[in-house]
């Protein structure tokens, strides 16, 4: 069967075939250099195993559960049927790193059945793309399995062929604001190497890890092993067996329960992913976790602007201003009379300073936090239930008159709702909170889950969380709210489905380096991230930090780049919204390097990543949607590195006016940080530029079509 498919921008093409009479346990990717078999041993155990390039990469690998209320899913099975299919289509992102994306693979589905009683069914779907593997488990209605299930355990095998160089971070429950680590494989010691030393909570039961985690091979193979479309089921870590190279999933568990995963009868699982290329690049420009989600269930989000934003933030991180409004004076003090107290951040005057500079500088949004009360008792009480009020000013901040004075000047006010892990406070005023957005016209907010969750027992990870977060988003869209969550669970493509799921942290901030104790997050983070965590979807890293030294509020503390590697951060480092997170003095202060954050995009039609090495460096180069203009960024670690760069990307017949902001000769992200040259130059598309980068540092280049 053949069909075509022309509807609200998509192409779409289905090949399928039934292949009931004769069993096919192979599928290969579109273009053949991926392949997947599949079959049953003797004992009837199911397994699978993935071939690259005519090398196997993922071995003989076993699938399975144990549930709590019936024998386990190991062994058994025979294959009763098989199906294949041929998809193909081409949907366009709202907003995003690019707006036409491909989504071409090859299905195989196979039908298990017990061989002896009760014989219950189970399904494993593999889609096969050019750029790696999905596979998912589905429990079809059955009458010898039915209502709730409930999962102690899933047994998911990666077992690997190679010793690989790994990209990783421990599998905690409870965050994932650990530094990577570097080692081999076998060298993998989550409980030893877990190294988050400035938040309380944290959890790693096993010697596991995260995903994204990201291997690299001896002949250049490159692995990263991740979750698509995680929706009512408990995050997964893989637990790792350091002697015999086999990765398996552990998912994450709570205190409340004696399972993991409670599912009523017929379900699904999220996509098991092994992104699959043979160099770095190819990585960041695979699109295989948002094709694994579902298309838009949200219809039109026009309401949604993709921006850049400044904010009452970074000040807070440093300890120029503070989130409580009585921090630093007895509460007995406090007056209705709408004046500031103590170093309060969140003032009306405070903010309109932010909207005067936004409105100035093409910047088109205000983060406000703490404004709202709540912030006395906000973290490290043991109850903090009810403690937050999301719709309450502190009597300093003028919330009618901010707006007002926002719309005036054409931005927007970005809300912030820290929950401090307080779900049920949180979920009983959700309504309230986004009705108050709605009334106001605000359609983003920053939600915060700093400490440990509340009811007690469940973490960050667990089914429990992940539902609220989702739900949390999906609530958010019926009054035009898009979510950017802090303290999250995991992306894992779901911004394809409910496109209001516009980014999230998830990883070591840049505030770290304001207050870490253990010197904050070195040059080589983000060239690590980039391979890593950005995988799985955009990062509200907050970058622009020019004043990286701050010596006259913490002499301990600095950024750990040269500025140069901060410009080159709004390009590498993909988001919709992204802040320029110094306070408005150190942009006021150098307005030539900010020109480039002034003219930054941030919803792109194209993106093609130019170089890169996981952990050492990578170069981004993207388009501008409205515009057709160009922006390059490049960082490195803490090694220095000449680029030759190529503009074969650009336009035919097109001339650009290219401004160069680049680290000057004595520049190093340690000792000599802002030394930074601007040239400006003409290019095109048979232009060719020698960039050096000095440690720690990076690079940038706006290319301005010539009229």
């Amino acid at each position: 069967m053949k069909t075509h498919l022309l509807s609200f921008g998509i192409i779409l093409t289905i090949f399928s075939c039934n292949t009931s009479e004769k069993q096919t346990t192979e599928i290969t990717s579109p273009n053949e250099k991926v392949t997947v078999n599949f079959n049953v041993n003797k004992e009837g155990q199911p397994f699978y195993l993935v071939k690259f390039n005519n090398k196997t990469v993922v071995d003989t690998s076993y699938l399975g559960f144990e549930f709590k209320n019936a024998p386990a899913f190991n062994k058994n099975f025979k294959i009763k049927n098989t199906s294949t299919s041929t998809f193909n289509e081409t949907w366009q992102m709202p907003w995003g790193e690019q707006l036409d994306v491909v989504n071409n693979y090859n299905e195989l589905k196979i039908e298990l059945q017990e061989k002896t009683s009760p014989e219950r069914l189970l399904n494993i779907v593999f889609k096969v793309y050019d750029d790696g593997i999905g596979f998912r488990y589905e429990f079809p209605e059955q009458e010898n399995l039915k209502d709730d299930i409930f999962i102690t355990e899933e047994h998911t095998e990666f077992n690997l062929t190679e010793d690989y160089k790994t990209f990783w971070i421990p599998g905690d429950w409870d965050i994932y604001e650990h530094l990577y680590n570097t080692t081999k494989l076998s060298e993998i010691d989550a409980l030893q190497f877990a190294n988050h030393k400035n938040l309380a909570q944290t959890y790693i039961p096993e010697n596991a890890v995260n995903t994204p985690v990201t291997m690299v091979g001896n002949d250049g193979t490159h692995l990263s092993f991740h979750e698509a479309a995680l929706i009512d089921y408990s995050g997964m870590t893989l637990k790792v067996d350091t002697k015999n190279l086999n990765l398996k999933s552990n998912l994450v568990g709570s205190e409340n329960t004696d399972y993991k995963v409670k599912k009523t009868m017929p379900f699904h699982t999220p996509w098991r992913t092994i992104q699959i290329t043979d160099n770095a690049p190819d990585l960041i420009e695979s699109k295989l976790i948002v094709n694994l989600n579902e298309p838009n269930k949200l219809g039109d989000v026009s309401w949604f602007k993709p921006m850049k934003y400044t904010g009452v933030w970074w000040e807070m991180h440093l300890g120029k201003s503070s989130w409580d409004y009585g921090m630093t004076q007895d509460m007995s003090t406090w007056t209705d009379g709408g004046k500031s107290h103590g170093r309060h951040g969140a003032t009306t005057e405070n903010v309109k300073n932010f909207i005067d500079f936004s409105a100035k500088n093409n910047i088109g949004g205000v983060l406000v936090e703490g404004w709202n009360t709540g912030w006395e008792h906000w973290i490290g009480f043991e109850d903090r239930e009810g403690v937050f009020d999301f719709v309450t000013p502190y009597p300093d901040y003028d919330i009618v008159e901010v707006v007002r004075y926002g719309k005036e000047k054409g931005v927007d006010i970005i809300m912030h709702h820290e929950t401090s892990a307080a779900t049920e406070t949180y979920e009983k005023q959700q309504d309230t909170a986004y009705a108050l957005m709605q009334k106001y016209g605000m359609h983003a907010v920053k939600s915060g889950y700093v400490g440990k969750i509340l009811p007690k027992g469940e973490y960050h990870h667990g089914q429990y969380m992940v539902n609220h977060y989702n739900n949390a988003a999906i609530k958010a869209a019926k009054y035009e709210v898009a979510v950017n969550a802090h303290e999250p669970i995991k992306a894992t493509g779901l911004r394809r489905t409910y496109p209001n799921i516009i980014s999230r942290e998830g990883l070591r901030g840049q505030e770290f380096n304001a207050w870490a104790s253990d010197g904050g997050n070195p040059p080589e983070h983000l060239p690590i991230v980039a391979f890593t965590r950005m995988l799985s979807g955009p990062i509200d890293y907050t970058p622009g930090i020019f004043n990286i030294k701050f010596d006259e509020y913490k002499k301990d503390n600095q950024v750990n780049t040269t500025i140069a590697q901060q410009l080159a951060l709004y390009v590498v480092i993909y988001s919709p919204v992204q802040m320029a997170a110094d306070l408005v003095e150190h942009y006021e202060a150098n307005p030539e390097p900010f020109q480039f954050i002034k003219d930054v995009g941030v919803d792109w039609e194209k993106t093609v990543v130019l170089n890169g090495e996981v952990g050492d460096f990578v170069t981004i180069a993207r388009k501008e949607r409205q515009t057709g203009n160009w922006f390059v960024g490049g960082i490195t670690d803490e090694n220095s590195r000449s680029m030759e760069l190529t503009f074969d990307f650009l336009e035919e017949n097109q001339n650009y006016e290219a401004i160069l902001y680049k680290d000057g000769e004595k520049a190093h992200w340690d000792n000599n940080p802002l030394d930074i040259n601007i040239e400006k130059m003409e290019l095109n598309k048979e232009s060719k530029l020698s960039v050096k980068l000095a440690e720690g540092g990076g690079f940038a280049i706006s290319l301005m079509k010539k009229q």
